[in-house]
């Protein structure tokens, strides 16, 4: 049908606008925060961009669902506005008839929806993790930074050196200070190089002086020293003792039912119901006055996506709580929504008024006195 085939056009190209937009913003505040974090040694300032691509890529069901959403008010609300529905209706059709081509046109975006946050998502996640796995587990000749105090891996060390050369071998007025054992010492020096020896590394410090003092006993001892060697903690990357649940794959969440799994679980399945009800309610919502301006439309939009996804995040943490269980807050949240906007369209359908659905009732109270 030509009507069919205008509207997804229509619908493809205020698609696509949104979609440009809300990645444009999603990356910006995404860069700022990667940045932050860079800033504060969470990982690599080197793979910013890396960290950047993978979080946006996690954020990607959510811009799909939101931009499909608004797609779908704004083009029906311009319809609306321009009395094109006014057409519509006198061909004897109504909103239900608008379901079909809007899910014929959304059915591919509700796929990548369904990818993305069934197995992209935990991959993007294992990859941000894995990348400040790798940083965080760096050799401390790795961490050392010129003017900067950096701890060591296991936090036992603190390193300070005012230049260095660009590979990290060699370094002027040198600042270590340790905590090991029961020891306190602090170890100074004009110059420090990284020497190899016999499959181990060691730095070897030039004219310093070191202080040692033992925890509760009150006794320092003060040496100088001409050269002064120090082995330095290896660069062997140990496995993570704690898998972030949000980095599991989604058949490994099937087959635990533990709290937490099934919590992560919600929000993926979550995302894509979400995306489903939101063209049912987007349906519904459109209807706008001609005289009126249709931005009251997108403000709802924008605070009904809010509002679900809140909802969406209100229940991870009731049922990683175990205050409920996932079967109750899906049909809960996702069956609401969906028979709320399926009733709000049956409105709209029929011209419904308050007065028509309550008059039943009225009559059948007169007939029962």
């Amino acid at each position: 049908m030509l009507f069919h085939s205008s509207i997804r056009k229509e619908l493809a190209r205020s698609f696509g606008a949104t979609l440009i937009v809300l990645s444009t913003v999603i990356m910006t505040m995404t860069l700022i925060r990667t940045l932050g974090q860079a800033s504060r040694g969470s990982f690599d300032p080197s793979d910013v961009m890396l960290i950047m691509g993978y979080t946006v890529l996690a954020y990607m069901p959510t811009i799909l669902t939101m931009s499909l959403f608004i797609a779908t008010i704004a083009t029906l609300s311009r319809m609306y506005g321009d009395s094109e529905m006014v057409i519509w209706f006198g061909g004897g059709k109504g909103l239900s008839a608008l379901i079909a081509p809007l899910f014929r046109f959304a059915w591919p975006v509700l796929v990548v929806v369904v990818l993305l946050s069934l197995l992209v998502l935990p991959w993007s996640n294992g990859k941000i993790e894995s990348l400040k796995h790798q940083y965080e587990k760096r050799g401390d000749i790795e961490r050392i930074e010129p003017g900067q105090f950096q701890e060591s891996a296991g936090g036992k060390r603190v390193f300070f050196v005012e230049k260095n050369t660009s590979a990290n071998q060699t370094g002027s007025n040198v600042f270590i200070a340790t905590n090991e054992n029961g020891k306190e010492t602090i170890t100074s020096a004009r110059s420090g190089r990284v020497q190899t020896q016999v499959n181990a590394r060691f730095l070897m410090l030039n004219n310093g002086q070191r202080l040692e003092l033992t925890v509760g006993q009150g006794d320092l001892k003060i040496s100088e020293f001409e050269e002064y060697g120090t082995q330095i903690e290896g660069d062997l990357l140990g496995a993570a003792n704690y898998i972030p649940v949000n980095t599991l794959p989604t058949l490994e969440l099937l087959t635990n039912r533990t709290p937490a799994y099934m919590a992560e679980l919600s929000w993926r399945l979550g995302m894509i119901f979400a995306a489903i009800n939101f063209i049912i309610i987007g349906i519904a919502a459109s209807s706008v006055n001609p005289r009126m301006g249709r931005s009251s439309n997108l403000v709802f939009a924008l605070f009904c996506f809010i509002f679900y996804y809140n909802l969406l995040n209100l229940g991870q943490n009731w049922i990683a709580n175990g205050a409920m269980s996932l079967a109750g807050f899906m049909l809960a949240l996702h069956g609401g929504a969906l028979g709320a906007g399926l009733l709000w369209l049956a409105k709209r359908h029929h011209n419904w008024q308050w007065r028509d659905l309550m008059r039943p009732a009225r009559l059948l109270r007169k007939s029962t006195l």
